[in-house]
């Protein structure tokens, strides 16, 4: 336990990076004129996004799986383990969100710039509140229309940040699980994917640093326990020992 606890340590301190970063800079998010890699944000965080969270998820799965070489029945195991392991992270995110009741970044820049208060906002229905973004965007130049149709879908409170649970849970899953296996090409992609949706909420003005910290502490406590219930129940295969060999 305390070996795994320590490789997804290892991992959450690395994605938290950036968000502590900028959280102790003092930045906050303000929309300005668009630029290209707005885009290129908007479709990172579109892999965390539903549906396509459900493509990346059996993509992932896919790849954690051939990299385990794991038999049918532990395959299964550790597909029910992560399920049940992703589900209780957005569980706890709703929960969590509920009680916070935190205003999106992007809510506070409507109430500063076009007088919608709130708190009034976030006590109408979501499709309301759908209705008033579009309607106060019609005529804003500096908002691309494609974040501001994303705005409408993602209408909710903003701590704890429910992509950024989903894409460290992902990061620290193969951190916990591959880490003695030298797939170090992998691993390093999957991590630089986590960090690349957790920053593409800041940009888009989803979150606030603290947002992204907190569901990465979060994803580290529920994927250190499905990483030590794949060891202690799940006969995990034996590392190539030979460093030599390619892994990817």
């Amino acid at each position: 336990m305390f070996e795994i606890a320590k490789r997804t340590g290892f991992g959450a301190m690395v994605l938290i990076i950036i968000p502590f970063l900028v959280w102790v800079s003092g930045w906050l998010w303000h929309p300005q004129n668009e630029a290209a890699w707005w885009r290129l944000m908007f479709w990172i965080t579109q892999t965390a996004t539903a549906p396509w969270s459900m493509i990346t998820s059996t993509l992932l799965m896919v790849w954690l799986l051939w990299c385990l070489r794991f038999r049918f029945k532990p395959a299964l195991g550790l597909v029910c383990i992560v399920a049940a392991a992703l589900l209780i992270g957005q569980s706890l995110k709703s929960f969590i969100k509920q009680q916070v009741q935190e205003p999106r970044p992007y809510v506070l820049w409507l109430e500063h710039t076009h007088n919608i208060d709130d708190r009034v906002f976030y006590s109408l229905p979501r499709n309301e509140r759908s209705l008033l973004v579009k309607s106060e965007l019609q005529d804003q130049q500096n908002i691309p229309p494609w974040l501001g149709h994303h705005w409408q879908h993602e209408t909710g409170f903003a701590f704890p940040s429910g992509h950024t649970v989903f894409a460290a849970s992902w990061a620290l899953l193969a951190l916990g699980l591959l880490w003695s296996r030298r797939h170090v090409v992998s691993l390093t992609l999957i991590v630089a994917w986590a960090a690349a949706v957790m920053c593409s909420r800041l940009v888009l003005g989803m979150h606030w640093p603290r947002d992204l910290i907190v569901g990465t502490a979060l994803s580290w406590l529920i994927i250190t326990l499905a990483c030590w219930l794949v060891q202690r129940w799940i006969t995990m295969p034996t590392p190539d020992p030979n460093p030599q060999h390619d892994r990817t």
